[in-house]
């Protein structure tokens, strides 16, 4: 449900991805998650329909328990398995269209797209901060700058292109 570590171009990215979808025993641990989150990794199964029909519930409580900014990407897993799809693409895309969400497909088997999703939606988050949406001082954001970034802190908050002598972002 949520992508709570990441490590990266690890054949092993899948084991952060959790197949909770539609488990009523998994929804009160995953709400913890959700505090104090910038952002998160909603994943449905392309070839299980039972996993998209339960997007919506799954969505309504990481809006309730989250920030209201978090910023939210609708992931159709399993992309390398084609000919046992259930749920169409086009499906996602509407499905993320009607709800103000990030949207893509992905296969953690073969890794197709897995590190994109990452970086999208980190992407994603880095606006929110340059729009002055998360305030970076405020760990409760779920944004935590590392001690090495400290003294870029006041150049994010302002807006100034967050740009470090090394041309990094953040």
């Amino acid at each position: 449900m949520l992508g709570v570590g990441f490590e990266p171009r690890s054949r092993q990215q899948h084991r952060f991805l959790p197949r909770a979808a539609g488990q009523e025993s998994f929804r009160s641990i995953t709400r913890s998650y959700y505090r104090g989150a910038a952002g998160a990794l909603l994943v449905y199964d392309i070839t299980r329909r039972d996993t998209f029909n339960h997007l919506t519930t799954w969505l309504e409580d990481a809006r309730q328990h989250s920030n209201s900014n978090m910023v939210i990407m609708l992931i159709g897993n399993k992309s390398d398995l084609e000919s046992r799809r259930e749920v169409k693409k086009e499906e996602g895309e509407a499905f993320a269209r009607e709800h103000g969400l990030i949207f893509m497909e992905t296969s953690a088997k073969t890794a197709s797209n897995v590190e994109e999703a990452f970086i999208n939606t980190a992407k994603e988050i880095y606006e929110k901060i340059q729009e002055g949406v998360f305030d970076i001082n405020n760990e409760a954001n779920g944004i935590k700058i590392g001690p090495q970034h400290a003294a870029t802190n006041s150049t994010l908050a302002g807006g100034q292109g967050g740009q470090q002598a090394g041309g990094g972002c953040c």
